[in-house]
């Protein structure tokens, strides 16, 4: 028994049309609105300075003439002695940018 064959005049195409593939959206990192202190001896994972760098720029000092350029905030319960401290990221990342070298300065 022969099975009847398509007509290939007929016959729907086997190729599809091309395919349209949209574009990869690649996300941005997310930046964060607080940062905390990172442990001693680690780096901050995003600014890569160290906790005392970050204590020098949070907290008034003689170096800073008790006016800290960074912004940030101590999260503490009442009558707590410590707490967390929370360093205001882009305080923080403002302050980095306006220290920026502009080319063929000397360091």
């Amino acid at each position: 028994m022969t099975r009847p064959h398509a007509n290939t005049s007929t016959a729907t195409p086997l190729t599809a049309a091309p395919l349209e593939i949209p574009p990869r959206v690649v996300a941005t990192p997310a930046q964060p609105e607080f940062l905390r202190l990172p442990k001693p001896g680690q780096l901050c994972p995003f600014t890569g300075l160290s906790r005392s760098a970050i204590n020098e720029l949070i907290l008034p000092t003689e170096r800073n003439a008790s006016r800290p350029p960074v912004r940030s905030f101590c999260l503490r319960q009442r009558g707590a002695r410590t707490g967390i401290r929370l360093v205001d990221y882009s305080s923080l990342s403002d302050y980095i940018r306006s220290h920026a070298q502009q080319p063929g300065e000397a360091a």
